[in-house]
């Protein structure tokens, strides 16, 4: 039993009047929430997701990049298996969505451009490793750059064809996932037939399984399975199994937003990533005539809008297409990306401690800490929520198991689970 509670919280007895029960309690709002509620819902359960402001984090500033090859970074090798799984899966994950809402899905490549001569070294460095690894990255003249995109910049110093890289609105995602959850009918009295606009209090606990959640202004939901999806939030819920640490750290970024005047439509065809003088800074060309601009990438804990990171962003943006000049900026906004220690998801069931060692906690699943990743791994991540489930397990997965920060709580399918860094 979990040490932390007293008692079985979801017995009949104990249930309070009026309490909401579901097949499952996905407890955040984000793309990653709405992904695992929209599979687990696909799969036949009932579903109910909790928070305040759906889609109103994270999700809401990112850009939307699904950059499997872009975001292969030094380091993080051990996050490129699932990347790749996850983006083969976007495909029919997006087709899923079709209650008329556009989830703003697109297979447009990716373009990678140098500002200057170090730009480039850096940028066909990371080409030597990206092949390594199998993926296609193939170099393209200035001519032919600029011939698919004449707006880039005839001083760039190089540029790069990734035709795997794609892109999704997270904004539009989110509203699409959201009407195919209400548009599918359940016995559930919550709002909106799928959403609960509360707060997540704590997990409640049944004997030494995990049983629902219980809500900050009072009211529980029972659940028999519950996923923590809440990003950075999910550290400070009460009642987590004894002896996990999620150890999350806010990483901010500022992110623009611009339109596009008529007369320089459409600014781009493809994403561009670009390297500035070492900065790295993407502009990806929306279908409604706005491009997006971001993003910085700092932890200095302020929240708000950066005006050093606007400047940035705008500069460097304009260095490698100067028309950013005469776009109309229409937003700025920052948001806290979850960041965990080796930069990979916590993402599976939680070992057990204490007589229930060699276990794992019934009835929770965690899926936090995505960092840059959230929106290329929402379709992964929910299918390996739904395996879970299910109750299968795939180990190739095993690395990112929440509980791997936590070396007290044994767990023989994590213990090698710390991604191992690869030479810079």
């Amino acid at each position: 039993m979990n040490p932390k509670t007293s008692g079985d919280e979801c017995s009949a007895g104990a249930l309070e009047p009026g309490a909401l029960e579901a097949d499952v309690a996905v407890i955040g709002g984000g793309v990653v929430g709405h992904g695992i509620a929209w599979e687990a819902r696909r799969s036949g359960r009932s579903v109910v997701l909790i928070d305040e402001a759906p889609g109103s984090g994270a999700s809401w500033a990112a850009a939307g990049m699904l950059a499997p090859v872009s975001e292969l970074h030094y380091q993080e090798e051990g996050l490129l298996e699932l990347m790749l799984e996850s983006s083969a899966r976007w495909p029919e994950f997006a087709a899923t969505l079709t209650a008329g809402e556009d989830a703003g899905y697109l297979t447009t490549p990716t373009l990678a451009v140098g500002a200057d001569p170090a730009d480039r070294r850096a940028l066909m460095d990371l080409r030597d490793v990206q092949r390594a690894h199998g993926l296609n990255v193939e170099p393209l003249t200035i001519r032919e750059a600029r011939s698919r995109e004449p707006l880039l910049s005839p001083a760039i110093s190089c540029a790069l064809d990734i035709p795997a890289d794609h892109q999704v609105d997270p904004r539009k995602l989110v509203r699409a996932v959201a009407a195919e959850l209400a548009g599918h009918g359940q016995e559930i009295a919550a709002a909106e037939g799928y959403a609960l606009r509360e707060h997540a209090a704590g997990l409640l606990w049944d004997g030494a399984r995990v049983c629902g959640v219980r809500l900050a202004r009072g009211g529980t939901v029972r659940a028999a399975e519950t996923v923590v999806a809440n990003g950075l939030a999910a550290a400070h819920l009460q009642n987590l199994p004894e002896g996990l640490q999620l150890p999350l750290r806010p990483v901010y970024g500022d992110i623009l937003r611009l339109r596009v005047p008529a007369h320089l439509q459409p600014l781009l065809t493809a994403t561009v990533r670009g390297m500035v003088r070492g900065v790295p800074v993407y502009v990806v060309p929306r279908g409604d005539g706005t491009v997006v601009i971001g993003a910085t990438q700092r932890e200095d804990g302020v929240p708000g809008t950066s005006a050093g990171g606007v400047y940035q962003l705008l500069r460097d943006a304009q260095a490698l297409l100067p028309a950013v000049a005469e776009l109309e900026l229409l937003e700025a906004t920052a948001r806290a990306r979850p960041g965990t220690p080796d930069n990979a998801p916590l993402l599976g069931r939680v070992p057990a401690g204490g007589q229930g060692a060699g276990t794992d906690v019934a009835g929770l699943i965690i899926a936090t800490g995505f960092f840059r990743h959230g929106v290329l791994l929402t379709p992964a991540a929910a299918a390996i929520c739904r395996q879970l489930m299910d109750g299968n397990t795939d180990p190739r997965w095993a690395a990112f198991r929440p509980g791997r920060f936590s070396p007290w709580l044994p767990d023989p399918l994590g213990s090698a689970a710390v991604l191992s860094p690869i030479p810079g």
